[in-house]
């Protein structure tokens, strides 16, 4: 049986311009077998076959960089809040190896796969560390560090905001991934929670997921 993307979802990833295309696809099969392996011992995620898996874990981490394309350029130092079982954390630093990431979470069976897959796929350009950004945020080694802070099916936008806001460098700026639907709520709660700091919050066109994987959006700080 192959694990290798559907034609459909190839050519989503391909149109997202990873850094070595072929070599994505071949690290990100690795990461399906090592997830797969994983999640046979220890629940990482519900996601566990391979057509689901490049939809709605690979290609909805990595469409960041076609709405945002300097990720695929700039050298950012970049958080990953509640990176889970490493999504986007690991699809990023896969397809762009000059970012910076830092994938966070409290979940210590979490940051260990992530440890783990980081290790044996040699992504040099990955940290991990086990602890809540709420927590993070008030120590000195921490704040003002990261360029970017993105999360993916964490919290809302307001927590996030909140919780993370002092880790941010002057200028620095959210991404967080969102449906549309999540979006309606979590917009104008947000909006007002940053009202006082001057920042304004725009979002992405709705775009699909190749394969059926549903609708997203991103919502993102100026």
């Amino acid at each position: 049986m192959t694990v290798r993307p559907d034609q459909d979802v190839y050519d989503f990833l391909l149109k997202c311009h990873p850094a070595d295309s072929e070599c994505f696809i071949d690290q990100c099969t690795t990461l399906f077998h090592l997830l797969e392996e994983y999640n046979s011992h220890t629940n990482l995620t519900r996601i566990t076959g391979a057509a689901e898996y490049w939809s709605k874990h690979v290609a909805d981490s990595l469409a960041i960089s076609c709405f945002f394309p300097e990720l695929r350029q700039q050298e950012f130092q970049m958080a990953d809040i509640g990176c889970g079982a490493g999504f986007p954390s690991l699809i990023l630093a896969i397809a762009f190896p000059q970012l910076q990431i830092t994938a966070i979470d409290s979940i210590g069976k979490k940051t260990a796969f992530v440890q783990e897959a980081a290790i044996k796929l040699e992504l040099t350009n990955l940290k991990v560390v086990t602890a809540r950004s709420k927590e993070m945020t008030h120590q000195p080694q921490w704040q003002g560090v990261f360029d970017l802070i993105t999360a993916r099916a964490v919290a809302d936008a307001r927590t996030l905001f909140r919780e993370s806001r002092a880790m941010l460098k002057n200028g620095g700026r959210f991404i967080f991934y969102k449906t549309p639907v999540q979006l309606e709520e979590d917009l104008p709660q947000v909006t007002a929670a940053a009202s006082k700091h001057n920042i304004v919050w725009q979002t992405t066109p709705v775009f699909e997921l190749p394969a059926g994987g549903g609708s997203r959006q991103f919502l993102y700080s100026q």
